[in-house]
């Protein structure tokens, strides 16, 4: 397993595997490996012959008071992993050659990335977009896995790939999930015992709220029973609990299921003297 830190290296080794007509697919990651980005990469194994994982935390997607500096870097660790499950190249861009002092261009989805997330990240997907779009110029893959658990962001990219004409497939891998129904994250790392407990709350409401829609339960009724369940159990506070057609994350029209939908929910879990925010999702 190589390690390249330079474009001009990640190139060099790009084009011998294009040289030898190999399909080559992508794992984007900020690092602090655990097991969902370990299934991201078996998955990603099955769909091409060479596997590259980046590992970049991207300032970009940060806004002011949110933990870049406190976000968990462990490449060490990281890369023992990763040459553990074969893979092929790990890509760890310097943030100064990602983004040099003379940068001026972003990059902006709108459609299913507006709202949710955006309403109280402003900037979150503009920062995606932008480090996606320049991990593929580089990387140049034919496959590209991200999680479904970050649920619009995977919508996001699927939106910027097709309407910007890119020859990538975006795969969306399935939750992992611990043994509680917590998903998978690598500010899991942040949770003390009693945070933790009631982290893996969210799941089971979560739950509930799709079962009660199933029921026949409007909506608006549904997801205010499930904003309630949360702060009884003890968050902090709800973003957001939303029910989004699955594809275009739109509005259910009439308040009723009438097919698939999806579950999106954001709230802050306390831990300690502080909180940790979670995201997560369940298809109905």
């Amino acid at each position: 397993m190589d390690i390249v830190r330079t474009e001009r290296g990640l190139r060099k080794v790009i084009w011998g595997w294009r040289g030898s007509g190999d399909r080559i697919v992508f794992v984007p990651t900020m690092g602090a490996l655990h097991e969902g980005h370990l299934t991201l990469v078996r998955l990603a194994r099955k769909r091409g012959e060479r596997v590259v994982v980046s590992i970049f935390v991207n300032p970009t997607q940060f806004a002011p008071g949110e933990d870049l500096d406190a976000y968990p870097r462990t490449e060490i660790e990281d890369a023992r992993l990763l040459e553990a499950e074969g893979v092929d190249l790990i890509y760890v861009p310097d943030p100064q050659t990602m983004y040099d002092v003379h940068h001026a261009t972003g990059v902006t989805v709108g459609g299913v990335a507006k709202g949710l997330e955006t309403d109280y990240r402003p900037t979150f997907f503009d920062g995606v977009a932008l480090v996606v779009t320049k991990l593929f110029n580089r990387v140049q893959p034919d496959t590209a896995v991200f999680g479904e658990k970050d649920y619009q962001q995977l919508a996001t990219i699927r939106r910027l790939v097709d309407d910007l004409d890119m020859p990538i497939k975006i795969v969306g891998a399935p939750i992992a999930r611990d043994e509680h129904g917590l998903a998978l994250s690598s500010r899991n790392a942040y949770f003390d015992a009693d945070g933790l407990a009631l982290a893996r709350k969210l799941n089971g409401i979560m739950k509930n709220c799709a079962s009660d829609m199933r029921d026949g339960q409007h909506v608006d009724k549904a997801t205010d029973a499930a904003k309630a369940a949360l702060l009884e159990a003890g968050f902090l506070s709800v973003d957001y609990v939303e029910v989004r057609s699955p594809n275009s994350l739109t509005v259910l029209e009439g308040g009723y299921l009438d097919g698939p939908a999806r579950v999106l929910v954001a709230a802050h879990c306390p831990n300690g003297d502080s909180s940790v925010r979670l995201i997560d999702n369940f298809a109905v």
